[in-house]
């Protein structure tokens, strides 16, 4: 199939690059309009399960009604958001998702962390399309408040971020990094 022929959709889940002059991008324009209206409704909801409600809407999954998360958040796609069971999320993150998050179960993240798909080229004349790359948080991982995990980054499962800490790098299984840029601190034993 040419690639011009290829849904959009399925070309940023390959990580292909996003241009803003590509003929299908008002495709993706309906989704930030639809996250950006629904994201209002999530951020004025009254209570946990209204959240997860609206949540919901956002991803088009149905978050477990073990899954908490706390207003505000941020997203701007949202349809590329995966959430597993028994997850907290605390106030005030930010999910850019156009790249892809997967969050298995039972992970902690606190507030006000970052987790960041999309990057930008280098290169000035092509510096508005965007390089999308996923991120994905494994079982029982913590991320501490105010953490920015960027694009591409795996947690590895029992892992921990420190607070504050900046995560260009996957990070192994088990294991504490913390800093700018994260570094290894030690190994979960």
């Amino acid at each position: 199939m040419n690639q011009a022929n290829q849904d959009i959709f399925d070309r940023m889940r390959a990580g292909e690059l996003l241009r803003l002059d590509d003929p299908q991008y008002p495709k993706v324009l309906e989704i930030v309009s639809r996250t950006i209206r629904l994201s209002a409704e999530l951020n004025t909801a009254t209570d946990v399960d209204q959240v997860r409600e609206r949540l919901s809407d956002i991803i088009g999954t149905q978050l477990d009604q073990s899954t908490t998360v706390f207003p505000p958040f941020y997203t701007n796609f949202g349809r590329f958001i995966r959430i597993g069971n028994n997850v907290f999320i605390n106030h005030a993150c930010s999910f850019l998702d156009m790249g892809g998050i997967t969050i298995e179960d039972d992970v902690l993240i606190g507030p006000k962390v970052n987790l960041i798909t999309e990057n930008h080229p280098v290169d000035p004349t092509t510096r508005k399309a965007l390089i999308l790359k996923p991120i994905v948080v494994k079982r029982n991982a913590w991320i501490g408040a105010g953490a920015t995990i960027l694009p591409g980054v795996t947690i590895g499962e029992n892992a921990i971020v420190a607070a504050g800490a900046v995560v260009a790098k996957d990070v192994p299984a088990n294991t504490v990094v913390g800093g700018v840029p994260a570094r290894f601190i030690k190994t979960i034993e």
